[in-house]
């Protein structure tokens, strides 16, 4: 019965995936993309048949689930529906093959900005749209979206967002859990929505203008072109594009509190400081260490606080060829791979908080060197932490460089050089897709064997279900009943 009532439940996240799909199947009906029209028509129409029943069943009985079943849930989610999303890609025409199709999908739902595809600009415009709204379903997270459209799954939903959001901490900004999702949905669509209107005015055509304001948002990095941004060579879109990253990258919650006036508690907010924080000193010296290449403050400004807001927020866009700047330069990029954005954000990566708590504690050992007998705390958003956070970031970080450490090696083995194959462990883990050596800008993934996109393709989405609840059900604890 139990795993009955997994299932219908996982039908319907499918189901919502693939009503999604009718937008681009509109536009491909439109333009007259006969092979797009079956390839996104078919597998869409299949899955949303099958999740009809399964839906209205659920207006007669609201079955429980235990908490621990959300893992499983979610996870199986993230595979199915980047199994749903291959189909437009596999069936497009335009030779992908399965393994590339999955990785685009893969790459599409966990937001990293990679790819396999030479030519993006020969695609046609449906699969363009569809490319770029898997990375904006992925980037807030499809069973966040669904917790938001369906109070029907009840006291379990909460378990469910737990599973599927990132962060050290998931807080309930209002009484339910449903008007939580709903309120982030929203900010979510109106930034969106906004970032769209702009990049319009900045000279992008509807299409291109609503497929970067997706990708933009959810932290993905993809672009309709092959040069990506750099293509529209304008400084007004970099700028929006600087803004809008550093935006996705903040906590959601964050401008909920902003809306009902609750400065203080975003003034106080000690992730989001230290996130910009890390920002500005970053920006800055990068740009200190640009203007000998570019000549002048402004020019070094512009393309170093794009590739500086590009990798903190794991955004993975890019606009000039950063491998050609001082190595003092891309030692800092670098060194910002490691960071990520902050916890309920669309951004990946270990997450500024994480790196918070291990500086304190970091400072507290220090301290009891000195004071043996002393008793030292943290404190956050100007409260005392609870102790067994730092446990927990403690363990995340190892499973992190267990897992980045296990990756790397995976790309040894396919003949990749050991720093090539590290960063592109770090940059798909993390979401970003983009890094140094084997995939620094202008290369991508297509050259790979097809094992390693497998490899790669589960590393994005444990990446984005922040490790925990993928590795969980690796566990024999996890089955015992």
């Amino acid at each position: 019965m139990r795993s009955f009532v997994l299932l219908r439940i996982l039908i319907i996240f499918l189901g919502m995936v693939a009503a999604v799909m009718l937008i681009p199947l509109a536009l491909a009906v439109v333009n007259g993309e006969g092979s797009m029209v079956l390839a996104i028509g078919i597998p869409a129409g299949i899955v949303i048949a099958a999740a009809l029943p399964a839906f209205f069943s659920f207006r007669k009985d609201r079955p429980r689930f235990r908490p621990r079943d959300g893992f499983l849930l979610v996870f199986l989610t993230w595979i199915l529906m980047s199994l749903l999303g291959t189909m437009p890609f596999f069936f497009s025409g335009h030779g992908l093959s399965f393994t590339d199709a999955f990785f685009e999908s893969a790459c599409g739902f966990a937001t990293t900005g990679a790819t396999t595809i030479t030519n993006v600009e020969a695609l046609p415009k449906s699969l363009l749209l569809w490319r770029s709204m898997s990375h904006w379903i992925g980037g807030m997270g499809i069973v966040l979206l669904t917790v938001a459209l369906m109070p029907l799954l009840g006291v379990g939903s909460f378990q469910l967002v737990k599973a599927e959001a990132p962060g050290t901490d998931k807080e309930r900004i209002t009484p339910r859990i449903t008007d939580t999702a709903k309120l982030l949905w929203i900010c979510y669509c109106v930034l969106t929505a906004v970032l769209a209107i702009l990049f319009r005015l900045g000279g992008m055509d509807w299409l291109d203008a609503i497929c970067h304001s997706f990708t933009t948002m959810a932290s993905g990095g993809i672009s309709t072109k092959n040069a990506g941004l750099s293509w529209y060579n304008s400084a007004f879109i970099d700028i929006v594009s600087i803004v809008f990253m550093l935006l996705a990258g903040l906590n959601f919650n964050l401008y909920y509190r902003l809306l009902r006036g609750k400065f203080k508690d975003v003034i106080n907010n000690t992730e989001g400081r230290a996130y910009l924080l890390i920002f500005i000193i970053a920006a800055a010296l990068v740009t200190i260490t640009l203007v000998p290449v570019y000549g002048s403050v402004g020019s070094a400004l512009r393309y170093g606080a794009f590739q500086t807001a590009s990798v903190l927020s794991t955004t993975g866009s890019v606009i000039t060829d950063y491998t050609l700047w001082p190595a003092v330069t891309q030692g800092i990029l670098f060194c910002l791979m490691f960071v990520g954005g902050c916890s309920a954000s669309t951004a990946g990566g270990i997450k500024v908080i994480r790196h918070v708590v291990l500086w304190k504690q970091t400072g507290n050992e220090l301290r009891r060197i000195l004071y043996p007998q002393g008793v030292f705390g943290i404190q956050l958003n100007k409260k005392v932490g609870r102790k067994d956070v730092v446990y927990g970031v403690a363990g995340f970080v190892f499973l992190y460089a267990a897992v980045v450490a296990f990756t790397t090696l995976a790309g040894a083995v396919s003949g990749l050089d050991i720093f090539s194959a590290f960063s592109t462990a770090v940059a798909v883990l993390c979401n970003i897709g983009t890094g140094f050596g084997a995939i620094g800008p202008g290369r991508n993934f297509s050259l790979f064997p097809d094992y390693l996109k497998w490899v790669y393709s589960f590393a994005m989405i444990a990446g984005r279900l922040e490790l925990w609840t993928v590795l969980v059900l690796f566990t024999p604890e996890y089955w015992r009943r």
